[in-house]
């Protein structure tokens, strides 16, 4: 270093290099958490049926431990208070008329009766269980097999084995209409115009969906077997959106075609075939073609414990079904009526919880079976207890990521223009409408989701304005967390109301609302809205350590020499040199 700029660092004209790098960090640090402290709400990124990723501000903002273990307390409390209030209506109304169809008789030990009314669950998991679990078997054991004698075959062995057994269980007719339908696709595909495989695609799926053309093509299905209604429409539906991101991958393909054989391994991949999840193409394609099978450290172990829960889960929610009739009681309007408003409130919630158990369940099953042919499918969905954000609903990942891929990402571009964020999502949610069948209660729902969606950019971009900004930037984080919450609480029954519309009824979403809002005024709005707080501060709290593991704090950087330790550090080399031994340097 120069002499002249050595002391007038150390007579404290200029600042060091190190505290001008120190500096630099504080200031940036001081942006970084003025930048994250900027909103009152999460910035969307993505949409409801896309990724809906929130980047939320001051995620990292912790509060006092005390208050998070009595924000705990009051929420186990309430969840037994509210389960309390179903098991006794559930209890002294099991022999109602109007349970006759749905109450059946139960397991003999527990001597209770057990409720039916989910034929999902139900064929999964009692009436159909033995036929699913053969299917899944055989899959398995050819897998296994020619992943150890031939693994560069293993995409084909899989195709070979799901048309084998489509053919079996719905017959050559309807292999024959599903083959059509690809063939189609695939020959679209390969003119490369995108919006023409597009609408090709909608245009397909919307003969699902509408009358006569549902009528005409359910007729190439013949036979008695009860489960072939839900086959025809599940494996119809499931094919067509195959066959969209297959054509949709082959338009951004530059070098030629994919070929009809990689259409026909990616449709008929069996645990995939009838009830998803659905993998866009491009991941299947990488995934199933890789010859060289590596299993990374304890992944067997993960799937053997994922099995085990799943297991688990499906014993505890069978088992709740002889205690809790969540699904019966919501289609007896006159017994609701007579409800407590806390009966009313619990069983809005549940219905939720259990919706997100029941997807996460039938589709971990299947990812527990993709996952032993080495695939990576769709994670399963975020349960209704951790959200209280529209951009993160969504009961299905493998159709919230083919939305998000295609329909959201592609018209959104960066998410942060209204317009083009009202664009994005109004198509997506009417593809999605699309997709569950056009109805008056679908359309209803896919209005009310695209609202709050659209509303949460809205008020994240109106409160990003002055003076909110800076009334935020003089609070403290955990103030700001706090002030976060209560908005957060609001939006969390508005995903619950909006959302029971479709899984129940309008009739119960309205008495819902109606007794939370106004009958309930002021006593059980206040105490609902306050437990909702709880829980929303427990969610932010998960949230929080999870953002410490994933993107840990800086480690503080090194004090900086000030002025007088430079000063004493210069006089110290001379002061603390030792006495030079004479002897030593008459030897020298």
């Amino acid at each position: 270093m120069d002499v002249w700029l050595q002391l007038k660092i150390t007579a404290g004209l200029y600042p060091p290099k190190t505290d001008l790098a120190a500096r630099n960090m504080e200031n940036g640090n001081e942006r970084k958490k003025r930048e994250e402290r900027l909103l009152l709400g999460p910035r969307l990124l993505r949409s409801r049926t896309s990724k809906l990723l929130p980047v939320t501000m001051g995620i990292k903002s912790a509060l006092p431990r005390y208050e998070i273990y009595f924000y705990n307390t009051v929420l186990c409390l309430a969840m037994v208070w509210a389960a309390g209030w179903i098991f006794e209506v559930s209890s002294s109304n099991a022999n109602r008329k109007s349970f006759k169809t749905s109450v059946k008789p139960g397991w003999y030990y527990f001597g209770r009766k057990m409720e039916t009314a989910d034929f999902e669950w139900m064929m999964w998991f009692s009436t159909f269980r033995a036929h699913i679990l053969f299917a899944l078997s055989g899959h398995v054991l050819f897998a296994k097999i020619c992943s150890m004698l031939a693994p560069q075959y293993r995409s084909l062995v899989y195709m070979v084995y799901g048309v084998l057994a489509v053919w079996t269980s719905m017959g050559w007719t309807y292999l024959t209409l599903t083959l059509s339908h690809c063939i189609l696709l695939y020959s679209i595909s390969l003119v490369k115009i995108r919006w023409l495989c597009f609408v090709t695609g909608l245009c397909t799926l919307a003969t699902f969906k509408c009358e006569p053309f549902v009528s005409w093509q359910a007729g190439f299905v013949y036979g008695d077997f009860e489960l072939r209604h839900v086959l025809f429409y599940g494996g119809c539906g499931f094919t067509i959106m195959r066959c969209m991101s297959f054509a949709l991958e082959n338009c951004e393909r530059k070098d030629g075609n994919y070929s009809i054989l990689e259409l026909l391994k990616y449709n008929f991949y069996l645990p995939f075939f009838y009830f998803g999840p659905i993998m866009t193409f491009d991941k299947f394609h990488i995934q199933a073609n890789k010859s060289a099978l590596t299993r990374k450290e304890w992944e067997m172990w993960n799937i053997r414990r994922q099995g085990l829960i799943h297991l688990g889960v499906i014993i505890g929610v069978d088992v709740l079904f002889h205690f809790m009739y969540i699904l019966t009681i919501p289609a007896d309007m006159k017994l609701l009526k007579h409800l407590s408003d806390w009966a009313l409130v619990g069983l809005a919630y549940f219905n939720l919880v259990y919706d997100w158990v029941k997807a996460a369940v039938m589709f971990g099953v299947i990812s527990t079976v993709s996952r032993l042919d080495h695939l990576d499918p769709p994670k399963p969905p975020k349960c209704i207890t951790m959200l209280y954000m529209f951009s993160e609903t969504h009961f299905d990942r493998g159709i919230n990521d083919w939305l998000c891929k295609y329909v959201y990402d592609h018209l959104g571009g960066k998410h942060d223009n209204v317009v083009e964020e009202l664009v994005a999502s109004l198509c997506t949610f009417g593809v999605t409408a699309l997709w569950l069948g056009p109805c008056w209660v679908v359309l209803l729902w896919a209005f009310f989701n695209c609202f709050g969606l659209n509303f949460e950019l809205w008020t994240a971009k109106f409160f990003s304005m002055e003076p909110f900004a800076s009334l935020e930037m003089s609070m403290t984080e955990a103030m700001s967390r706090r002030i976060r919450a209560v908005a957060n609480t609001f939006n969390f029954w508005c995903i619950v109301l909006f959302n029971i519309l479709a899984l129940n009824s309008l009739d119960f979403a309205k008495l819902v609302a109606k007794r939370l809002l106004l009958k309930g005024f002021p006593i059980t709005t206040i105490i609902v809205m306050f437990m909702t707080y709880c829980l929303i501060q427990v969610i932010k709290e998960r949230e929080r350590k999870q953002a410490l593991i994933d993107d840990p704090d800086p480690l503080p950087p090194a004090p900086v020499p000030t002025t007088t330790t430079l000063t004493s550090a210069a006089a110290t080399p001379a002061a603390a040199q030792p006495v030079a031994d004479p002897s030593k340097e008459k030897a020298e």
